[in-house]
């Protein structure tokens, strides 16, 4: 019963959520197709995400190689998952193999990860991999990504030295202080200007994924087109235990 709870609650979110990007897209005189929503499951059953599903919704994110490694097999195959944690390259060819409807991985942050995805997706002849390359907007040494400076540098080897990679754009993570949340937006903003110019790229090619739970509206209306939102579509995660990517 508690369950059956969860679940419609979880469809009425999610509902919710979409009526808000809308919004937030309109205010900002977008199209609110222009504004993925990538459903963040992590650590929520897969009785949960099957019912966000049926209420037809096809874009989920998982972080831990592990855990989208169990559920990707037991849902629908025309989901399209996203992959946004710390990605190891002893993890790659797991992931790769296990999620073959593995849409993007958001969270390229060096060269060395970057040329492991490029080359296990030749090794196991899929179509090229969509990425964006993760930027550490707010310089805190917990977070994962490249340093600003670094980003044009990266793009450019993503783009130019991984043929079985797709550069689609540019990730962050915000800081939990919302108030420094929009410097961090402006910053990957302004990240994607750069490296637009240096690709020789119109900035409308290159996404934008930035906007949690807590800060989504704002991202999109400072031109996020992908927000990854979970614990407002699926309830507070629980960990019963310490995972590992």
């Amino acid at each position: 019963m508690a369950a059956t709870a969860m679940e419609g609650t979880a469809v009425t979110a999610l509902r919710s959520v979409l009526f808000r990007v809308q919004r937030a897209a309109e205010n900002s005189g977008r199209c609110s197709d222009q504004s993925r929503v990538v459903a963040v499951s992590k650590t929520k059953p897969i009785s949960l995400i099957r019912q966000v599903y049926d209420a037809g919704h096809r874009c989920f994110g998982e972080n831990y190689v592990q855990e989208i490694i169990d559920k990707a097999p037991q849902l629908p195959e025309d989901i399209e998952w996203h992959f946004l944690g710390h990605l190891q390259s002893n993890k790659v060819k797991s992931l790769l193999a296990a999620v073959p409807n593995l849409a993007m991985v958001e969270s390229v942050d060096n060269e060395k990860i970057a040329n492991h995805l490029d080359r296990v997706v030749a090794s196991i002849g899929r179509n090229p991999l969509k990425v964006l390359v993760q930027v550490n907007t707010s310089g805190e040494e917990s977070k994962s990504g490249v340093d600003p400076s670094g980003c044009v540098e990266l793009t450019k080897h993503v783009k130019l030295g991984c043929p079985n990679l797709e550069f689609s754009g540019l990730m962050t993570i915000g800081m939990p202080d919302y108030s420094s949340t929009p410097e961090n937006f402006k910053t990957l903003s302004n990240c994607r200007t750069n490296v637009c110019k240096a690709l020789g790229v119109a900035e409308e090619q290159c996404e934008l994924s930035m906007g949690m739970s807590g800060d989504f509206e704002l991202a999109i209306e400072m031109g996020s087109t992908n927000v990854r939102i979970g614990s407002t579509i699926f309830g507070p995660r629980e960990y019963p235990k310490k995972q590992s990517n």
